[in-house]
Parts: structure tokens; C-alpha cells; sequence
């Protein structure tokens, strides 16, 4: 056995000492992340569902547990289908990803089955279309960012705009040719399994752009566009909830 399966294993045993003490009310938990696949850093924490019969409402926590960071997402069935079915809108299907690919531990097994055949439902459904209103605030973003590098004054800026360019020109990219995208590290990873040339042309533009050169990262951003219609700017609108109201006292 290799140190990181090792490791992986340590991981899934502190994983069910976790249930049994801190969540003992529970039916069942998934534990997730590269340190369960073998693939773990030192620093690399445990992704962990927590799944309860019944809750008011759901939480996320942060710990420290025999040694490894953990970081909890306890929810019921239905709290649980909720923020899934959230994620999902937002093309970044994490929650339902873990509970999809990890480790299902805990007694009640037929909830666990239930619970991850939800999972695997959403994710089957694939990411949300760029018809839709998603997708036109997402080249909308795109398209107002990209004028922005262009327009860049100076170093400062241009670092500035390259940084919060690069997710959303990602998830342009990946939900774009109908992949699930997702954040942070996650980002090369999923473009690589894409479209490996793809993912090193974005590489290098970023890397570039940061550099004082933006024109390769901007010819992508433009091409990538331009799959889906082009530029968009007239005609964006989109409503502010019905909610969105603070009443306001009498002077």
C-alpha cells in the first residue's frame, strides 16, 4: 500500500470516528477529496456531507479532527437536495459531486442509496445552457471584463482584471462545451480532461496577461465569445428578486 492510500485510509477511519461522536444523531456521511482518492497533500482536507434524518436547517463548519482539517456540510434529505440543486445552477456542482464520488459511511445505508441517487441525478442532467439567463450573465460578465484588460492603464489594473476574469472565462469555456465547472484548483484540472489544448492556451494567456502582454488571453476570450453569439451587452436585464425591499421607518 502506497503512503497516500495509507493516508486515505487514516482519513476514512477519522471520517467515521467523526459521525459516530460528533454526529451521532445522524443516518449517514460521505467523505470526499483528493486525500480519499490517494491524491492528498499534508494539507489536504476531508470533504464531508453529514446527512441527518431531520434538521431546522442545514450548516457548514470547519475542523480539525485527529489530525486532518475537515469541512462539514450536515444537512437533511431535503436541505441537501436544495443546495445541490444551487450549486448546480451555478455550474459549480460541488455538493453534489462529493456526495456522487465519496465514501458513504454511517448506518443507514438505504438513505445513503437515496441520497446519492439524487447526486447522480443532478449531475446527469449536465450544466445549465447558455440560453439561458445564466448563461447571458455569464458572457455578459465576460464581455464587460474583456473591455476592461483592454482598457487596462496600467500593470496594477491590468493583474487586477486578469484575476477576476479567470473564472468566469473557465466556466465560459467548460459550461460552454456542456462539462461541469467548478473553483480554484479545480479549474485546470477540469479544463485539462476538456480540452487539453484549450486548457494550456488559457494557461499561458493568464500567465501572459499577468506578464503585461493581454492579447493572447483577449483573442481567447473573443473566440470563446464568439461561440455563443458574440459579445453581449444590449439587452441585459435581469430583475432584482421580489424580496428586495427594506422598509423604511418615518423620518
Amino acid at each position: 500500500m502506497t503512503a497516500g492510500e495509507d493516508r486515505a485510509e487514516a482519513a476514512l477511519a477519522a471520517a467515521r470516528h467523526l459521525l459516530a461522536e460528533r454526529f451521532p444523531e445522524a443516518g449517514c456521511g460521505f467523505a470526499s477529496g483528493s486525500i480519499m482518492r490517494g491524491q492528498g497533500t499534508p494539507t489536504s482536507d476531508i470533504d464531508f456531507v453529514v446527512v441527518h434524518r431531520r434538521v431546522d436547517r442545514g450548516w457548514r463548519e470547519s475542523l480539525t479532527w485527529e489530525g486532518f482539517p475537515v469541512e462539514v456540510w450536515a444537512h437533511d434529505p431535503e436541505t441537501l437536495a436544495w443546495f445541490m440543486e444551487k450549486d448546480a445552477e451555478s455550474g459549480w456542482p460541488i455538493m453534489a459531486h462529493v456526495v456522487a464520488t465519496g465514501r458513504p459511511i454511517g448506518p443507514d445505508a438505504e438513505l445513503a442509496a437515496m441520497v446519492r441517487e439524487r447526486a447522480e441525478a443532478v449531475l446527469a442532467k449536465g450544466p445549465p445552457s447558455l440560453d439561458s439567463e445564466f448563461g447571458r450573465s455569464l458572457r455578459y460578465i465576460v464581455t464587460a471584463l474583456l473591455e476592461d484588460l483592454d482598457d487596462a492603464p496600467d500593470d496594477a489594473a491590468r493583474r487586477a482584471v486578469v484575476a477576476m476574469l479567470y473564472q468566469p472565462l473557465a466556466d465560459l469555456m467548460l459550461i460552454g462545451r456542456g462539462q461541469w465547472s467548478g473553483k480554484g484548483k479545480w479549474v485546470p484540472r477540469l479544463l485539462r480532461a476538456c480540452d487539453p489544448a484549450l486548457a494550456e492556451a488559457f494557461d499561458a494567456g493568464v500567465r501572459d496577461a499577468s506578464a503585461g502582454d493581454a492579447r493572447p488571453l483577449l483573442a481567447l476570450g473573443e473566440s470563446e465569445l464568439t461561440r455563443h453569439g458574440g459579445r453581449y451587452f444590449d439587452g441585459d436585464k435581469r430583475l432584482a428578486p421580489r424580496e428586495a425591499r427594506l422598509k423604511l421607518s418615518d423620518p
